[in-house]
């Protein structure tokens, strides 16, 4: 890979200070504008359990770069980012500095005071471990109660390859279908409600111009690059939409609001 290649999967134009993250395949991260469409794909979900957890005390699990904790700081009461990442959790406690939030290095398994936190979020990370039950029974444990955990993941079918098992993320150890999730997070909690991630807006009218040959279009024009650079950046968290209405079998992730 070359030097400039490589600096279009580092963070840029970080405030003064704050080291930048590489691009993995680990965590999605903002301000890489290769990742944009991941980074608002994730940024709707937070944004969407924002508006619920207004004055609550929150704990954001596996929080990563720290932007979703920040999200979700605008309107808690107190927001808790953990993460085991000692890169992740240094770069999130020098570039989120607000009142109402900190970050703490800690596995997810472990971490939190049980009985304090009136929501916890849990986002693209249970595919990344291979004890859900026993990390689902913790984050249980972490809420007072009438408390909600929020637990989200991408759909096997829309991520990997038609009859595959898993998709070629090296840092998933399972992906999975819509009924597998419900499942999962019904063996620990008496109460599940599934959402799916779909395409709105823009990204929807994408779909829709796919559908038609958009596709053979720009490549017979040789105009692929040139429109991609364009849209991509483009994208934003208000281009997809959260529905517990719509068919599970083709959102893009799934999120579980479990009590």
């Amino acid at each position: 890979m070359s030097p400039v290649t490589a600096n279009l999967h580092v963070q840029q134009n970080q405030p003064p200070g704050v080291p930048p993250l590489a691009l993995t395949g680990e965590r999605t991260l903002p301000d890489v504008p290769a990742e944009n469409y991941w980074f608002r794909r994730h940024l709707a979900v937070y944004e969407w359990i924002a508006e619920r957890v207004a004055g609550l005390r929150v704990i954001d699990m596996a929080c990563g770069e720290g932007y979703g904790a920040a999200t979700l700081a605008r309107s808690a009461a107190s927001v808790l980012g953990v993460d085991a990442n000692p890169d992740a959790f240094e770069h999130a406690r020098l570039r989120y500095v607000k009142p109402n939030l900190s970050f703490e290095r800690g596995l997810v398994e472990r971490h939190g005071q049980p009985g304090a936190y009136d929501a916890v979020s849990f986002l693209q990370t249970i595919e990344h471990v291979a004890n859900p039950e026993d990390v689902l029974r913790h984050l249980r444990g972490l809420l007072a109660p009438g408390g909600v955990v929020y637990v989200s993941t991408p759909n096997l079918l829309t991520i990997a390859p038609s009859g595959a098992q898993k998709s070629d993320n090296p840092w998933h150890v399972r992906e999975y279908l819509a009924h597998e999730f419900r499942g999962l997070c019904e063996s620990v909690f008496g109460s599940v409600e599934l959402y799916g991630l779909y395409h709105a807006r823009r990204l929807r009218l994408h779909e829709v111009a796919l559908s038609l040959g958009w596709d053979q279009i720009h490549r017979r024009l040789s105009i692929t690059n040139q429109f991609y650079d364009l849209f991509n950046p483009r994208i934003r968290a208000a281009d997809f939409q959260l529905s517990s209405r719509r068919p599970m079998y083709n959102a893009l992730d799934f999120l579980a609001i479990c009590q």
